[in-house]
């Protein structure tokens, strides 16, 4: 199931607005190359943080 900026994993509650979209863009993307949803979050998350980290500089 795609996620938007309204309907995302609770885990991805805690994050800031700018990384929480990022990581739904990203697990989404997962979820299309055909990742099951449990390993699609965790990865969209941490790249996603990697992503504000990079991006901020």
């Amino acid at each position: 199931m795609p996620w938007t900026k309204k309907d995302y994993p609770e885990s991805m509650k805690n994050l800031s607005e700018t990384v929480r979209n990022k990581a739904i863009e990203i697990a989404n993307a997962l979820l299309d190359e055909g990742y099951d949803e449990d390993r699609a979050i965790p990865i969209g998350i941490s790249q996603a943080e990697k992503w504000a980290e990079n991006h901020d500089k």
